[in-house]
């Protein structure tokens, strides 16, 4: 299923319309969509840091929803209202401290719901850091049929 808007294009629909995602400075990064998928990177930031100088749940969290996000986007266009309903989450590693980033896969793609899966790892590295699952609910009349 090839995807209706290319990076540019959803790059340019999060400018316009989730600017907030970059309040306090630019961190995330959304590198690619393809079909059904899409990565996100996210820069080591004091900001994105818990006591002990490691990543924070948070911040993985939102990497993974915001990487969900885009596969989304980049597969039914630019749909705002698209929205998370479920987001759950295994910690498996400590990140420590680096950057991170998110390959997030639609594994389900309907007319309401859209459920992917994220996995979450260091830049240069294939060790899992954080597992993600989430479902999203789709406007009606908004999804690839």
């Amino acid at each position: 299923m090839a995807p209706r808007m290319g990076l540019a294009d959803v790059l340019a629909f999060l400018e316009s319309e989730f600017p907030q995602m970059h309040y306090g400075g630019r961190t995330f990064h959304l590198e690619a969509v393809g079909p059904l998928s899409a990565r996100m990177r996210m820069d080591h930031h004091e900001r994105h840091l818990r006591p002990g100088g490691t990543i924070s749940g948070p911040s993985m969290m939102a990497l993974a929803d915001l990487a969900l996000y885009a596969a989304i986007l980049a597969q039914i266009g630019p749909v705002g209202l698209a929205v998370t309903t479920n987001l759950s989450f295994n910690f498996l590693r400590r990140p420590g401290t680096t950057g991170l980033v998110a390959e997030a896969r639609l594994l389900k793609l309907g007319r309401r719901l859209a459920v992917g899966e994220v996995l979450i790892t260091p830049p240069a590295s294939d060790d899992l850091v954080c597992h993600a699952t989430g479902t999203y609910s789709i406007p009606p009349g908004s999804a690839v049929s």
